[in-house]
């Protein structure tokens, strides 16, 4: 069974009765990985707050905070052009409640290392409201590093 297959088979089960929290958890990982910043916005409410310390580091902010459409399209640009080789997109799938999505980038992977982390969204009438994301040690280290500069 191929990485693919067993991420499709773990999140089969979600489908049928939340399709708002299935279609963000695949549209979401795509957009990010194609860089492609208009697919994301289209995810999140205009109102949406997303919250990492990654918002700190790119932005040169004191709060790891994002406010907001334009904020969000200025922090998805930024990552666009400096996302590190390290940052893959390897996942097994996702829980939820109906409202809350939550999902894990681990640090091993079948085919090496990648960023590990944990994200957290609110879904409200089919879009992402508030998004956190919760960076594990390998993560942290690129940050430590400044990979996202270089």
């Amino acid at each position: 069974m191929t990485v693919q297959e067993r991420q499709e088979q773990s999140t089969a089960a979600h489908s049928p009765s939340h399709p708002d929290i299935e279609r963000i958890y695949r549209k979401w990982d795509e957009a990010l990985s194609k860089n492609d910043t208009a697919a994301l916005l289209a995810l999140y409410a205009s109102d949406a707050v997303l919250e990492s310390p990654l918002v700190c580091h790119l932005m040169g902010t004191e709060e790891g905070i994002c406010r907001g459409h334009e904020n969000l399209r200025k922090l998805f640009e930024i990552l666009a052009a400096r996302k590190p080789k390290a940052r893959q997109f390897y996942r097994t799938g996702y829980f939820t409640d109906g409202r809350k999505l939550i999902w894990e980038y681990p640090h091993a992977t079948p085919t090496g290392e990648q960023m590990d982390f944990v994200e957290v969204m609110e879904i409200e009438n089919g879009l992402i409201q508030h998004h956190r994301v919760y960076w594990g040690w390998f993560g942290f280290n690129v940050l430590k590093k400044d990979q996202y500069h270089h």
